[in-house]
C-alpha cells in the first residue's frame, strides 16, 4: 500500500507516519515545514516540501498514485484564525479543495481520511457531543475545519471518492508544539520544564476531552478499511477541566508549580466532550489510554527531551 500524509512532519502526522511505515506502507509526506519539523520525520518516509495549496501537490499525487490520502495539514491555532481569518481559510478550506482535486484527478486514490475537529460544534451546552449535534462554530478555525466536510461529501456524491471524517477532541502527546488551543498540555509541560508558572485563561473550570495521540493514530488506521463516508468523533467521552489538568501535571512533576489566572480568550469554548459510540460501532475503536497514562508518557518524554 502507498499512502500520502499531508502534515506528516507535524505532531499527529509524524506519529501516524511512523505507524504506517511499521506496517509496511510506503509513505509520502507533503509538508511545507511551517510548523512541522524535519527531525520528526521517519527516515524511510519520502518528504516533499510543498504547500497543500500548490499545483505541485496535485501533480505529485497524480504522479505517485497513492492508494489512500490522510489529510492532516492545517492551520490549527484558534487565536491565529481570529487574527487572520483569510490565511486560516486559505490553508484549511482551499488547501483541502486542492487535495480533493488531486484525489479526483488520480485514478488510484481509494479513500481520503480527513482530520477535523471538535471545534466545529461550537459551544453547545450538552454533556457529550454526538455527530448529530448542531454544528455552530464560534471561531474561524471551527468554520474552516467544518467547510471541508461538505466538500468531502459532495466529492463523494459527484465522483465516488470515499472518505472518513474524524472529528478529534483535544489531542496531546509527545512532540506536540506548545502553542494553540489544542496544545494546552504541551504548553503547561513546556512551562513546568522551564520553571515558569502555569497560566490558566479564565477560571479554569472549562473542560476538554483530552485524547492521546497514539489512540488518534489507531483511529486513522481503523478508518482505512472502515467508516466509509461517515463523520466520526474521536475522543474519550471523559471531560477534564483545565484546573484538573494543571493539578495532575504538577503532581506528576512532584515539586511546587505556581499557577496563575488571566482573562478568558475570544473564541474559546467553555465545555467540549465527545461521545465515541459511533467510533466503537463503525471503526471498532475505543481509546486505550486513560488521561493519567497519556499524561505520564507525555511528561516523561518532555522532561527527557533536549
Amino acid at each position: 500500500m502507498k499512502a500520502v500524509v499531508t502534515g506528516g512532519a507535524g505532531f499527529i502526522g509524524s506519529h501516524l507516519v511512523r505507524e504506517l511505515i511499521s506496517e509496511g506502507v510506503t509513505v509520502h509526506i507533503i509538508d511545507n515545514l511551517a510548523s512541522g519539523k524535519r527531525e520528526q520525520i521517519h527516515p524511510r518516509a519520502i518528504l516533499h516540501v510543498l504547500d497543500v495549496q500548490s499545483s505541485d501537490v496535485r501533480d505529485l499525487i497524480v504522479k505517485e498514485q497513492p492508494d489512500i490520502v490522510f489529510h492532516l495539514a492545517a492551520q490549527v491555532d484558534v487565536l491565529s484564525s481570529i487574527h487572520n481569518p483569510e490565511y486560516d481559510a486559505q490553508v484549511n478550506i482551499l488547501g483541502t479543495v486542492n487535495i480533493l482535486e488531486a484525489c479526483r484527478e488520480s485514478s488510484s486514490v481509494k479513500k481520503i481520511i480527513y482530520s477535523s475537529s471538535s471545534a466545529v460544534y461550537g459551544d453547545i451546552k450538552v454533556a457529550r457531543l454526538t455527530e448529530n449535534n448542531l454544528t455552530e462554530p464560534i471561531s474561524y478555525y471551527g468554520v474552516s475545519k467544518f467547510a471541508p466536510e461538505h466538500y468531502l461529501r459532495i466529492y463523494h456524491q459527484l465522483y465516488g471518492l470515499s472518505y472518513t471524517v474524524l472529528r478529534y477532541a483535544n489531542v496531546y502527546g509527545p512532540n506536540q508544539t506548545p502553542k494553540g488551543e489544542g496544545g494546552v498540555v504541551a504548553i503547561f509541560l513546556d512551562r513546568i520544564k522551564k520553571g515558569l508558572p502555569l497560566v490558566i485563561h479564565g477560571d479554569g473550570g472549562q473542560t476538554r476531552d483530552f485524547v492521546y495521540v497514539k489512540d488518534v493514530v489507531r483511529a486513522n488506521l481503523c478508518a482505512i478499511q472502515q467508516g466509509d463516508n461517515e463523520v466520526i468523533n474521536i475522543g474519550t467521552a471523559t471531560p477534564t477541566s483545565v484546573n484538573q489538568l494543571a493539578y495532575t501535571l504538577t503532581k506528576l512533576h512532584g515539586s511546587k508549580v505556581v499557577i496563575t489566572h488571566s482573562d478568558g480568550r475570544p473564541g474559546d469554548i467553555m465545555h467540549s466532550c465527545l461521545e465515541n459510540n459511533k467510533a466503537e460501532r463503525l471503526l471498532q475503536w475505543t481509546p486505550l489510554y486513560s488521561i493519567n497514562e497519556g499524561l505520564q508518557e507525555t511528561y516523561d518524554f518532555v522532561m527527557q527531551e533536549h
